[in-house]
């Protein structure tokens, strides 16, 4: 059993921390433990605390049961539900309930009065409550107190006047009862309970045994807090100043206006002013906008508002504020329904879907991820514009697309500095504004269609923009500050590669959109073109209906494209003229077929290449690449009496007709041994003659075909005209690789043709073809132009003179075809 003096005092002594009379009481060694969460109760103090915990509210009914002492012990962790002895504070408080109140809720309120610290010796668990055995800390109250600990107490009383002079909420009778404690601990105790102290600073005070070493450490404390209440006043001071000054100018704002208002003078300048220095500072703009916006805004202050720099400067901070510095819209991260969105829009294009749906993933496990440069690189009509639209309606982002066809300014791209009349920012920037957000899906429109001339380069001015290294801090010359574009998802779509210079290609991720097969077109046509023109055209199921036969007539015999613009163009011209026999009276069911689809478009425009030409001598059929996709290429050859020289028409590049050369030397040098007549070519010259002579053509790939026909002639042997061919020739008779593969399968493929030969080194090409494209073609890979002519050339006719045509040729078909 500890002794320790009781507080004395009534029930109106709560919130105080101790009285000046006090008895002596004895504390048991063993006392029921009550964990406290946020508090640290010192001797001498007075507190009401809330009990809720079951363990708890047992602790306290057994402390009313019998001393009505209670142990207090502090929890280290706040959200500790069940502390052990590893998570309480060594040292605790002996503690009086006073009162207890029941709550309705089933807590405890009691009112307790600190008595001693105590030290926690161990935990003896009861059934339902647990008891702590303890080791009071005894203070000798009759001590005789030395000069230092009575200069520490003069200086602590001192101190803690200063502290409730400068605003701390302490009850000024705090004062008075100091003034009357002579025990330095028990100073100490009280100072310490009316400070506002964190657990840490309270515990090393509560577990300090020396009187004099815990008053040094209540001095320290009030040093520090003095500290801090200056810095604070000081703060308070500037803040209540700065609220004067503003008050102040709003009142002789408010004076002006109402004398403005008496003489009949308005002040919208001043107006306006106010406005737009509001809109900057609630625009989130980035530090340096805000500053530069800031500092034209106190320029546009000294300025008349009639001078011609005041509209320049007012439209520039507009411009600033309008822009979407920090507004993004949420990506939608939902791959499943990303995938169901770019379904929808797209049919097959599983590369590019692909490559978005990677994206996606990358943005799931890395948000702060940039997004990619694409570069959708294809013929017209293949849906690369409205790919990007997709892209941004998967992503839930705006869209935003501008056309590059035809741009020669590089102020276009960066903007116009502002000293010049007329200045206004580029088109990236007016698109950005235009969006209202940071981080839309930009399309660059014909990539390929920049121009240059003598006001800059535009495509070198785009280095910046699509370069994920430098486009976070994107310079427009009107704008002068740096903006953020690594947000933007950059789309650019082009036709060919070879206009785009090769330091902007290297920043681009190129995706390769070749043209569709007819099955395709079918599924498109049947699930997107048919139901979008019959919206458009006003027409519905009623009135119109296509068979599959019907739209395969109008891909074959009406349209021959990569892409989809003529078929849905012609499916178009259709609904309208069912649309006009509905408006004129015919209100039925107009079926197309197969047989009336030429009632509609009239005669077929296009006739299957097996149908126009037969197997002939001297006519071979190549496969050419284009903007538009792959297409076919009729190589004629005929020679007249002569003495060898060589002659092209077809409006041929320098390429092409190097090519020729190099095909009529190989010819020239091994046709003896293909059964060609001896001197052929010494008395005869020869003209190649490349159709469409208004169309220029160019590149290598026809050498093998103007080869075979050149050949072909001199052997007398027909060319197979029910397939086509493309590769380069050697002087040597070698063939070698291409480009454009795939679009000139798809050509043969839709002319109807059974057999391609190709160069042997672009088999792998080959693996990237439809399935439907394999299927139709048989593909014939060679290396050589004797395994081309054991292809293409069939055994010569009996009687037929080699290198001649007399009269109409053998297997020619008159066929009329545009």
């Amino acid at each position: 059993m500890s002794e320790a003096n009781l507080p004395g005092g009534s029930d109106s002594d709560e919130g105080k921390t101790g009285p000046l009379e006090s008895q002596p009481v004895e504390i048991p060694d063993e006392l029921p433990l009550l964990p406290v969460r946020d508090v640290v109760i010192f001797p001498y103090m007075i507190l009401p605390l809330f009990v809720g915990r079951d363990k708890s509210v047992e602790a306290v009914d057994q402390a009313l049961a019998g001393n009505r002492m209670i142990y207090l012990n502090t929890q280290l962790e706040m959200g500790t539900e069940d502390p052990d002895e590893s998570e309480l504070h060594e040292t605790g408080t002996v503690a009086l309930i006073m009162r207890m109140l029941k709550l309705p809720d089933g807590r405890v309120k009691i009112l307790i009065q600190g008595l001693s610290r105590a030290k926690r010796l161990e935990l003896i668990s009861e059934e339902k409550y647990t008891n702590a055995r303890i080791e009071v800390y005894e203070e000798d109250a009759g001590a005789e107190v030395d000069f230092e600990t009575e200069a520490l107490m003069r200086s602590v009383r001192e101190k803690l006047e200063e502290v409730i002079n400068l605003g701390k909420a302490i009850s000024t009778d705090i004062m008075m009862v100091l003034e009357n404690v002579e025990e330095p601990g028990r100073l100490a105790d009280i100072v310490a309970a009316n400070l506002t102290l964190k657990i840490p600073d309270a515990m090393e005070i509560l577990a300090e045994k020396e009187p004099k070493s815990r008053l040094g450490l209540v001095h320290m404390l009030l040093d520090r807090e003095l500290q801090v209440m200056a810095v604070q006043e000081k703060i308070k001071s500037a803040a209540k100043e700065e609220m004067s000054k503003s008050q102040r100018e709003y009142f002789l704002r408010q004076q002006m206006k109402a004398i403005q208002d008496e003489l009949g003078i308005s002040d919208e300048h001043g107006e306006e002013l106010i406005e737009l220095d509001e809109r900057i500072n609630k625009a989130r703009l980035s530090k340096e906008a805000k500053v530069e916006a800031l500092k034209e805004l106190k320029r546009l202050k000294d300025m008349s508002p009639a001078s011609a720099e005041a509209a320049v400067i007012r439209t520039y901070i507009e411009t600033l504020i309008e822009l979407p510095w920090k507004k993004t819209t949420r990506d939608r991260l939902d791959l499943i329904r990303a995938k169901e969105v770019l379904d929808e829009d797209h049919y097959d294009l599983e590369k590019v879907k692909d490559r978005i749906l990677e994206h996606l993933a990358v943005k799931q496990l890395k948000p702060s991820a940039k997004g990619p440069i694409l570069c959708f690189v294809g013929p017209p009509g293949v849906g690369k514009t409205s790919l990007g639209k997709s892209i941004a309606r998967a992503m839930g982002r705006k869209f935003i697309r501008i056309s590059l066809g035809g741009v020669k300014d590089e102020a276009e791209i960066r903007g116009h500095r502002r000293t010049y009349v007329g200045a206004m920012p580029g088109r990236i920037m007016h698109g950005l504004k235009k969006a209202g957000v940071a981080n839309p899906v930009f399309m660059l429109d014909e990539l390929d269609k920049i121009g240059q001339d003598f006001r800059g380069d535009p495509a070198s001015a785009l280095l910046e923009v699509l370069d994920p290294a430098q486009n976070d801090s994107f310079e427009d010359h009107y704008i002068n500050v740096p903006y953020d574009l690594s947000r933007v998802m950059f789309v650019c779509t082009a036709n060919i590669i070879d206009p785009i210079p090769p330091a902007l290609l290297d920043r681009m991720e190129v995706i390769r959109l070749s043209g569709y097969t007819r099955e395709e077109k079918l599924k498109i046509g049947r699930r997107y073109i048919v139901p979008r023109q019959m919206g458009e055209q006003g027409v519905n199921e009623k009135m119109i209906s296509f068979t599959d036969e019907a739209l395969g007539v109008v891909i074959d015999q009406y349209t021959r494209e990569a892409g989809l613009r003529n078929f849905e163009r012609e499916v178009a011209n259709i609904c309208r003229k069912v649309a006009r026999k509905v408006a004129e009276g015919e209100n039925k069911l107009h079926r197309i077929g197969k047989r009336n689809v030429s009632t509609y478009l009239g005669s077929p425009r296009f006739i299957k290449e097996t149908e126009i030409y037969g197997d002939e001598a001297g006519v071979a059929l190549g496969l050419a690449w284009t903007q538009a996709g792959g297409e076919l290429l009729h190589i004629e050859v005929a020679t007249v009496k002569g003495t060898g020289k060589l002659k092209l028409t077809g409006h041929l590049g320098e390429v092409m007709k190097e090519s020729a050369h190099a095909a009529l030397s190989w010819v020239h040098s091994s046709y003896e041994q293909f059964g060609g007549e001896p001197e052929f070519f010494s008395n005869h010259d020869v003209h190649i003659h490349v159709p469409a002579g208004a169309i220029p053509k160019d590149g290598p790939s026809a050498g093998i075909t103007i080869a075979t026909a050149l050949l072909s002639l001199a052997t007398g042997r027909p060319v197979d005209h029910s397939l086509a061919m493309t590769g380069e020739i050697t002087l040597r008779g070698r063939v070698l690789p291409i480009g454009g593969l795939k679009e000139k399968c798809l050509a043969a493929m839709r002319a109807g043709l059974k057999k391609v030969i190709m160069p042997a080194r672009n088999s792998a090409d080959a693996k990237e073809l439809p399935p439907k494209a394999q299927k139709a073609l048989e593909l014939h890979f060679v290396s050589t132009m004797e395994e081309v002519a054991a292809l293409a050339l069939k055994p010569a006719p009996k009687g037929k003179s080699k290198g001649k045509s007399k009269g109409k040729p053998k297997g020619r078909k008159k066929v009329s075809a545009k």
